[in-house]
């Protein structure tokens, strides 16, 4: 028989009802597929497969596809009856509702369940999670000793061969799923219920919407909010609460509404429609710049499997930069990059280049500078003998983000934000990322990450959109300067 609820529909309703009802009756309205959300789920089935060498020699339950999961519990049922004390991916169906669980132990006369996650942690929702697989499984007459998270440790340092039991902790979380089971019962027979009714549950926008993961139908729960000069273009802890009070567009906002400095002062511009210019502060940010001057910008893949010696789960490891060169006033610009093969470690590599190309002397220009220090910081870790050069090179950066974070240069069409995202196509229009076929950093990593997988030719054209993308990072920071000069 078709499962009503499984453990994911299960936890879309205790985020939002909603949410579960639309997923279930109204797919169309889901917003369009997000390529970095499928990876991290990609990620995570491959995380979960590597778990179970953690006990080796089970079978597998896997159903033959998404659809199918009735022959996934019915091959669960048959691995136990002929006595296998090894199962992954088991699953189990009690009134309507299914669980699938990563992988299931026997010992004895009961049964230690282990739930794989791609977190370096326990979260609150992994807990509601094993507390459904808990109520599923003990209510199908099995009697579960054990349910435990097994997670990525993020203190584990590769070193030669994968050691997958190092790679790997391991928390019970069996106390909370216990506690938590007269709760999922009432929210089972209310999901039930509900969807029972057929009809869309009043659920209007809230913190829900984004957590604990960003829900996929917000196109849909959204629609009535204006796409721009909306009070979400505020905070969205402060865009929540003034909705709640019947606020929608930023001129709604009565003018002696408590609003924290920045904010009142992004409100007060937005009306004013003039920019708010720190001619004094910006002078003391442009004086000390001395040439050469180098624009300078990291792109790092993460991945929670290390694949590198001397790397840990998550650890940014750069594989490209871009360095625009002005070796001095009124001088034709140089490009210098570089990008990995996709395959080795990059890291040797980039940081010989570096330390060619940024020279000894002059200022090096970063746009959030904390991200490219800790890199090179964890460049001089990783290689001691070049310690000396590379903590020099780190102590000539300089965060051309400080201006427009300390809001000495703040345009009202940056509506609030200072990446270089929001700044560049207001102060230079002409130059923008929207044609480029690689738009962000995150996407930057995805496309290197699959580099190794394609042919030749696709690989060829992925590494030009590499290099455009990080090119223009560099290039808007040379551009971004001058207009701060012009001011």
């Amino acid at each position: 028989m078709k499962h009503l609820l499984s453990k994911s529909t299960f936890l879309y309703g205790c985020q939002c009802p909603k949410r579960l009802f639309l997923h279930k009756y109204r797919k169309e309205l889901r917003n369009p597929v997000d390529e970095r959300q499928q990876a991290i789920l990609n990620a995570g089935i491959s995380i979960g497969e590597l778990a179970q060498s953690l006990f080796p020699g089970g079978v597998d339950a896997s159903p033959p596809d998404a659809y199918s999961y009735d022959v996934s519990v019915a091959k669960t049922q048959e691995f136990i009856k002929r006595g296998e004390t090894i199962i992954y991916e088991a699953a189990f169906q009690f009134e309507g509702v299914l669980c699938a669980l990563d992988i299931l132990v026997k010992k004895g006369n009961a049964w230690y369940a282990f739930e794989v996650k791609s977190t370096t942690s326990v979260k609150p929702q992994h807990e509601a999670d094993a507390a459904l697989q808990y109520y599923v499984i003990s209510n199908c007459g099995y009697y579960v000793r054990d349910i435990s998270i097994v997670f990525l440790n993020n203190q584990y340092i590769r070193k030669g061969e994968l050691e997958t039991h190092k790679l790997f902790t391991t928390a019970s979380v069996l106390d909370a799923a216990v506690e938590q089971q007269e709760t999922v019962h009432k929210k089972i027979l209310e999901l039930k219920g509900m969807l029972a009714r057929r009809e869309e549950p009043q659920m209007d926008i809230g913190p829900h919407c984004f957590a604990p993961y960003p829900c996929d139908f917000s196109g849909h729960c959204f629609s009535h909010i204006p796409r721009t000069d909306s009070v979400f273009e505020l905070p969205l802890s402060i865009a929540l609460k003034l909705y709640d009070k019947g606020y929608t567009q930023l001129l709604d906002i009565p003018a002696d509404y408590p609003l924290s400095k920045n904010v009142a002062q992004q409100l007060e511009h937005y009306r004013s429609g003039e920019p708010l210019i720190d001619k004094e502060s910006i002078n003391k940010f442009l004086a000390p710049l001395t040439y050469p001057l180098y624009y300078f910008d990291f792109e790092t893949i993460m991945t929670g499997i290390p694949e590198f010696d001397d790397s840990k789960p998550y650890q940014p490891i750069p594989f490209q930069y871009s360095l625009h060169l002005q070796a001095s006033e009124n001088v034709e610009l140089e490009h210098h990059y570089f990008l990995g093969d996709g395959i080795t470690d990059p890291r040797s590599e980039i940081l010989q280049r570096m330390l060619q190309d940024l020279g000894t002397t002059g200022s090096i220009v970063c746009y959030n500078m904390t991200f490219e220090k800790q890199r090179i910081k964890e460049l001089a870790f990783r290689f001691p003998e070049f310690k000396k050069q590379l903590l020099a090179i780190h102590d000539r950066v300089v965060d051309l983000m400080t201006p427009f974070a300390k809001r000495w240069y703040y345009h009202p069409n940056f509506k609030g934000s200072y990446s270089i995202k929001a700044v560049l196509p207001v102060l230079i229009p002409e130059l923008h990322y929207n044609t480029l076929a690689i738009q962000e950093g995150g996407m930057a990593g995805l496309v290197y990450s699959q580099l190794k997988f394609q042919d030749e030719e696709t690989a060829a054209l992925q590494r030009q959109d590499l290099l455009a993308y990080c090119e223009m990072d560099t290039l808007a920071m040379v551009r971004v300067l001058e207009f701060l000069r012009g001011v």
